[in-house]
């Protein structure tokens, strides 16, 4: 029997230290509804970005932070038939984006972690229409970085046309990075990899990469991506850094494809049109994906028994902890939170 209030961690201010563990009521499922029991979540450079005020400084305060989620169902509401109570769930991080084309109401107004309540809670509840089921072969953590990072990457790679033989670029060793290069291989396409230590270059290899270069002692790496291609450069690019674009165009094949999903390294770049107009390259901002696409990557990740790279796991009352490690930025794949 569950209790009429849960656990909640509140960010009172723009801050990493101002999150608070709290109490707020158990919500119930209304009409189409469904109440899910959070088991576990994993952290988005995008979390990070909104809790320290630099990407939704509008945002009322207090707001409870983090985008993604699995969790069990706990209670339908009425005329519920997508789900049974004991199934395990996802939350679809764009609430009512289902397939097709998103809209401006939908990529401001219906995004889970900002502006709308986050996952950090033992309790929440979504419409049924905008959750999917957890792979079974995952762990709660491991379906729970599915959401963004993994439906990043799968819109990414879906969109730029993967075929097998295909070559793709990825850059560190971040959690879309990480899914895209496992997708990739997946799909028998080649993969090159960017990163900045030993370390990490070997976890790369391990995972399948056919080429890893290191941007700290190659800065100007798309010279020796294009080597690695024998001169052709790759068939899709995506671009975590957001600051590299102008690199990642000179590394893109003739009709070459960039998604451009992130901007860990900097919201700025310079780019020469020539690069664009040249090879006909295409460039387009990809916004994490819709329902139908997350529960094909699910699918795919199931019939190629594919696992999320996990980095370390913090219980709830230390949300904080966690939100300092992805800040420290030495984690490898995915930092999650237990609950």
């Amino acid at each position: 029997m569950r209790q009429d209030t849960m656990r909640a961690i509140e960010a009172r201010a723009f801050s990493i230290d101002a999150l608070t563990l709290t109490e707020r009521p158990v919500p119930a499922p209304g009409a189409g509804e469904i109440l899910v029991r959070v088991k576990a979540a994993t952290l988005n450079y995008r979390d990070l970005a909104v809790l320290i005020g630099g990407y939704m400084p509008a945002l009322p305060l207090p707001f409870i932070p983090v985008s993604d989620a699995c969790g069990v169902v706990e209670a339908v509401g009425e005329g519920v038939t997508r789900f049974a109570v004991g199934d395990r769930v996802v939350p679809c991080y764009i609430q009512t984006y289902h397939s097709g084309l998103i809209t401006q109401e939908q990529r401001t107004q219906r995004t889970i972690g900002a502006p709308r309540d986050g996952v950090l809670r033992d309790y929440m509840t979504v419409p049924a229409e905008d959750a999917v089921h957890a792979p079974a072969h995952l762990s709660d953590l491991e379906a729970a970085a599915l959401p963004i990072a993994g439906l990043t990457a799968w819109t990414c790679l879906m969109t730029g046309g993967l075929q097998p033989g295909g070559t793709i670029l990825v850059q560190g060793t971040g959690g879309v990075s990480l899914f895209a290069l496992q997708l990739a291989k997946a799909f028998g396409a080649r993969v090159i990899a960017l990163t900045s230590t030993a370390e990490k270059a070997d976890l790369l290899k391990r995972l399948g990469a056919d080429a890893v270069i290191n941007y700290r002692d190659t800065p100007n790496w798309a010279g020796p991506v294009r080597e690695a291609t024998g001169g052709k450069g790759v068939d899709i690019v995506v671009e975590t850094a957001g600051a590299t674009l102008s690199e990642s165009l000179a590394a893109t094949a003739y009709n070459g494809f960039i998604g451009v999903i992130g901007f860990v390294g900097g919201q700025e770049a310079s780019v020469n049109i020539r690069q664009l107009i040249g090879p006909g390259a295409r460039v387009q901002g990809i916004i994490v994906g819709h329902r139908d696409g997350l529960e094909a990557l699910g699918r795919a990740m199931e019939v190629s028994d594919i696992h999320p790279v996990m980095d370390k796991a913090f219980p709830l009352e230390q949300a904080a902890d966690a939100f300092h490690h992805l800040k420290a930025a030495n984690h490898i794949g995915k930092v999650g939170i237990s609950f």
